[in-house]
Parts: structure tokens; sequence; C-alpha cells
């Protein structure tokens, strides 16, 4: 006898159905799995019929041969343990229920009882766009499926309560979404907290209303790492759209917190320095998305920048300019969106205190250019801001006067971001940062003055191409936030000043 019940399989971002087909015929006993399962998939085997015995349920003593379609698309994983027992089941007669309009996903343990998965959501998503009505998850993954409208989402606990629901003896209840996650509770640090570094403030606030790339330069102990990490709290808020992508890419890759139906708070990654090129851009033989695809929509920090590999390092030059990285494999091409705004961090020489004005800097003058150099020009030119943090004065610190908090920060964000959502009604750019070259002098008005400065300091800085694009975007930025249509002088002024480190440390043209 032959049985079908659906479940779906994930390539990149995109899910697709899965047809499980089961056959019990006469022959010597045996059970496989074909379909190009991977190992765990074919693992599945002993935890389902470890889990029908365990549970009180016959495993049928015949061949057994059971599909996975279409046979053409890898298979992994273990969540086609509760479709296949399901399938199981109904092949050898002991549940009879019509299912053609409910996908199963979930892993078995060998007592029956489910655990969580990996990619319910955009699974989820797929299921619904291709008219089924019901979808049975693993309990763990209930809330998360639940967001998606339109189609039941079933929590499952175990084997038992499934199939005395699927008989009609106990109804599952159907999962609804947690709007009160510990994902939204979460507190961010505040800027309140940090004391001085003024003109730090000044530059992340602008990154922040421009979704601008900053490289922050600074002696040890100055509040690099402290500025960077409060970031986040003054980002606008992610809309619907991306937060169910940003849910998205962190279902695929495991990582939503326990209970959690979306990602709501915007990402912040700080993957450490030994990380690899393919720990950064994604990878595998089935590729998962990377440190800088799971911060998308959000913050890519990269403290000790000079300490990155080389490799590392460069692997961001394209998708810090295109948004999305494309990992190419055997079996086809993946693309992951990553719309970061990326933080990086570093000392100026091995020992830190390279061109500060209190403590000697103890390296030779090879070793600070061996430092320096370890981050290439090209990658520096795509970090619109170079930001310099000094060391806090004493007064600054031991002051009782209350810093500047987030909250009023983020409103003078949200104020000129809500410009720029007006700007660019109806198209793709989201921000400043993603101005598109076609589009940048029809956004981005210069007065004579404000012209005529931007001319001098490229002439005189030699600045290139793309540092001219990017000081014109920053400009735009800064003009937003003084709530001015045109650019004018003071505004490419200040642009042009966050452009301006490299020819202190690096000693040279980009």
């Amino acid at each position: 006898m032959v049985s079908r019940v659906y479940s779906m399989g994930l390539y990149g971002m995109d899910a697709f159905v899965v047809e499980v087909e089961a056959d019990i015929s006469v022959g010597l006993p045996g059970f496989d799995v074909v379909g190009l399962p991977d190992a765990a998939v074919k693992e599945s085997r002993d935890r389902v019929r470890s889990a029908m015995k365990n549970c009180g349920f016959d495993f049928p003593v015949h061949k057994i041969t059971v599909n996975l379609a279409p046979a053409d698309k890898r298979k992994e994983g273990p969540i086609y343990d509760l479709p296949l027992l399901v399938t199981l089941m109904k092949a050898s007669g002991q549940l009879n229920a019509e299912l053609s309009d409910s996908v199963f996903l979930g892993e078995l343990s060998l007592t029956g009882e489910t655990r969580p998965i990996k990619g319910v959501l955009p699974m989820a998503i797929k299921a619904k766009e291709q008219g089924f009505q019901k979808l049975y998850v693993p309990e763990a993954n209930s809330t998360e499926g639940a967001v998606v409208e339109g189609i039941t989402v079933y929590p499952v606990r175990d084997l038992l309560t499934l199939i005395k629901h699927l008989t009609g003896r106990e109804e599952i209840q159907p999962a609804f979404a947690n709007p009160n996650t510990p994902q939204n509770q979460m507190p961010l640090p505040d800027f309140s907290e940090v004391r001085g570094q003024y003109e730090a403030k000044r530059a992340l606030e602008i990154a922040a209303a421009g979704g601008h790339n900053v490289i922050l330069i600074g002696p040890p102990g100055s509040g690099k790492s402290m500025l960077a990490k409060r970031l986040p709290s003054i980002l606008p808020d992610m809309t619907f759209e991306e937060t169910i992508e940003t849910t998205k890419i962190h279902s695929i890759a495991g990582s939503m917190p326990d209970g959690a139906s979306l990602i709501r708070n915007r990402p912040f990654r700080s993957p450490h320095h030994t990380v690899s090129p393919a720990g950064l851009s994604g990878g595998g033989s089935v590729p998962r998305p990377g440190e800088i695809s799971l911060a998308h929509n959000g913050v890519l920090f990269l403290d000790e920048l000079p300490e990155f590999s080389r490799s590392a390092m460069e692997v961001l030059r394209q998708p810090i300019e295109d948004g999305k990285v494309t990992i190419s494999r055997v079996n086809g091409t993946v693309s992951y969106p990553c719309t970061v705004m990326l933080i990086a961090a570093m000392n100026p020489c091995p020992c830190g205190y390279f061109g500060n004005p209190t403590k000697p800097c103890t390296c030779s003058a090879n070793a600070v250019s061996r430092y320096l150099a370890r981050v290439s020009g090209p990658l520096l030119d795509r970090l619109d801001l170079h930001i310099e943090v000094p060391p806090v004065e004493f007064d600054e610190i031991d002051s009782i006067e209350k810093a500047e908090c987030s909250a009023v920060i983020k409103a003078r964000v949200d104020a000129a971001r809500s410009i720029q959502n007006e700007r660019f009604h109806g198209t793709p750019i989201t921000c400043n940062a993603r101005i598109t070259p076609d589009t940048l002098h029809e956004v981005c008005h210069l007065s004579d003055a404000g012209r005529e400065l931007l001319k001098k300091a490229f002439e005189k800085l030699g600045l290139s191409a793309r540092a001219y694009d990017r000081i014109l975007k920053v400009s735009r930025t800064i003009a937003d936030l003084d709530k001015s249509e045109t650019i004018e002088s003071r505004h490419v002024a200040e642009a042009v000043q966050y452009r301006s480190l490299d020819r202190k440390y690096w000693m040279k043209e980009l």
C-alpha cells in the first residue's frame, strides 16, 4: 500500500514542497529512504522505528520504501521524522485520515516527543502560498510558525497527542503568535552611560540617521566598543517587512530566541576576530547564512579590525556594496540579504597609543605601518565615517551630569529617517546610504557654496569617486538632521571632516 503526506524543504532563503511517499510491500524486511537524503534524513529510520514502538504502535515488518520528492533536490536535517512516521502509519493502516491539506515538520525523540527544528517561518510562508490549510510543527516552534496568517499552526508535543488529534479523539488547540517575547523586553544599552565623547556620539547619530558604515579609531579604553554596542538603541524601529525577512534568516540559522515569534530588535552581531571568511559570508555544502546575513537590517560590529584575517575582511567588500551575499556550490547558487551597518573599531597601532597626545607610542614606525596596512584601502574607502575616539578626560568621567539618553537621540534619528522615507517612497531605497548612482544628484541638491567646498576637498584630498559619493550621501544625512532640503557648505564641511583620519594614520591617499 502506498501513502503520501506533505512536508517542506529549504535551500537558502527559499522553501519547497516535499512529498513524502511510503510503500509497504511483500519481501524481506527493510527500510530504505530515497530522494537524495543526507545522513540526518537516513537516520530518521531508526528514530521513527523506536518512536512507533515506544508509543505502542506496530512497526511494519515488511519491505518499506520511502521516497522524498522531488528527488533531484537534496533533503537535509531531521525535519522529516514526523511526516515519515505519519505516512508509515497511513500505509500500514494504523491511521485513517485525510491529510492532503496538511504539512508536517518535526524531529522526534526515541520516545515520540518532538524537538525544535530550523527554518519553520520560511516553510510556513511557502506552505501558505501553496494553498495548504494546516501546519503541524514541534511545540517549541509553534509561535514562530503562527506569525503567518492564513494557515492554522498546530503545536505537536508528542506522537500520541498528534495521532489522537488526527483521529478526532483529542483536539490540539492552534498556536498563536506571542507578542510579548523576551526579544521585545530585552533592554538595550543606553548612550546616557557614555561619558564624554560628544564628537563620536554625533558621528554615530549621523550614521544611524543615514545607515552609514563607520570605523572608530582610538587608544584602548577610550570607549569604542561601548559606543558601538549602544548604536542599536538609536536605530529606527524595523518595519514589518524587515522583521519578517530578519526572522526568516535567524529561523534558517536556528538562532531564534526561545519563545520568540519574531525578531523585533535590530540584530547586533559581533563575531570574534578568529572567524573564518565562510563564517562571515556563509557556507556549507547546503549554504547557511553567515554573520553578515545574521546582521541583516542591523549592525555588524568588527572589534579589533586589523586582527581579522585579510581574507575575512576582503570578503566583506562586495556584500557591503550590494546588500546581498551570493554563495555558489556545485548544487546551485544561494543568495542571502545582508543590508547591514558595518561598524569597525581598531587601535592606531599594536600598543594602541600612536598619535596619543599624553601617552607615548612604543611601536616602531615599521610596526605601525604593518599594523595599519592590514586594513586595505578599498575596504577603508567603503566606510563612510572615520571617527577618532580620543581618551576620556578625568573631568568628564568624574562628572555627575547625566549624558543625553538614547531616546532623545533616537527621536532625531527617526525624524531624519521619516524625511528619507517620504523622499524614497515607492523605490527600493531605504536610507541615504543606499542611494543609487542614478538618483544621487537628484536627491543631493548642493548650494553653490557647498559645491565649491566639495570641489576643493575633492582636489586637495585626492578623493576617489566612491569617497565623493559617500561624502555626498553623508552630507545629505546631515542636512536631513538639520531639516534642510538643500545641502549647505556647513553640511559638506562636517561630512568631509569624517573622511580625514586616513590621512592622519595611513599617511596615504585612498
